[in-house]
């Protein structure tokens, strides 16, 4: 058997894939996963705002897949039957979300007790710019938890993942044009939401009451008391 690259994934591979997956090879479908791993979770993450939830949905998702994998026709693309099947985990747990949500009282889930600290990026950024990057990272992440559920999906698939409207379409199964509406209308309210924040930040920027005022007008005071003495 011809070993299996660990290049990215082509189209054209995904019968082959698929086939040896169905013949219980591992190594093809470790390939597959970490082929996906980053956009399927995104896309579990933008339905569930949870990182742990997200990890769970699509490691149910992929056990599903690698069961059914003989299922595959071949009649859309790999990646677009796997994206399908992590949408449909990730909603099943929305869905058991919401019921236990009406029983015991949660606190706020977009930043629960699974939330992971940001870490900067090991590159050759200045600590303070790497400090600054994830803040914005996570101000950003936030306005997008806060998009509706059908807005978030689309704007995670279409703008982050750079998936074609096409197969974002085919992935949730609604029209091309529900896709194109659906997207302008996130971009739309995340606009409103970062400018509000920057509004308001603005009004606070470079920060001059306090400690600092108290210190300016201390010291100026002193000094004309020593003038006045001399």
């Amino acid at each position: 058997m011809t070993p299996l690259s660990t290049a990215a994934l082509d189209p054209a591979d995904d019968s082959e894939l698929a086939r040896r997956i169905g013949t219980g090879d591992h190594a093809a479908f470790e390939r597959l996963m970490r082929a996906y791993n980053a956009k399927l979770f995104r896309v579990a993450r933008s339905i569930l705002r949870d990182d742990a939830e997200a990890e769970d949905a699509l490691q149910e998702a992929y056990l599903d897949a690698y069961r059914h994998i003989t299922d595959f026709r071949g009649d859309a693309r790999l990646s677009t039957w796997l994206t399908r099947i992590v949408v449909n985990h990730a909603l099943m747990r929305r869905r058991k979300q919401v019921r236990d949500r009406s029983v015991v009282a949660f606190g706020d889930e977009r930043w629960g007790a699974h939330q992971e600290r940001d870490v900067a990026d090991e590159t050759t950024e200045s600590p303070t710019t790497g400090m600054m990057r994830a803040e914005i990272r996570k101000v950003l992440e936030q306005k997008i938890d806060e998009l509706p559920l059908a807005f978030r999906t689309v704007f995670v698939m279409r703008d982050v993942e750079d998936m074609t409207v096409q197969e974002t379409a085919e992935c949730l199964s609604i029209p091309p044009a529900t896709v194109r509406t659906r997207l302008f209308r996130a971009r739309a309210l995340l606009r409103e939401a970062l400018a509000r924040d920057m509004d308001s930040a603005t009004v606070e920027v470079f920060g001059f009451a306090g400690q600092r005022c108290d210190r300016i007008v201390s010291a100026v005071l002193a000094r004309l008391n020593q003038d006045a003495a001399s």
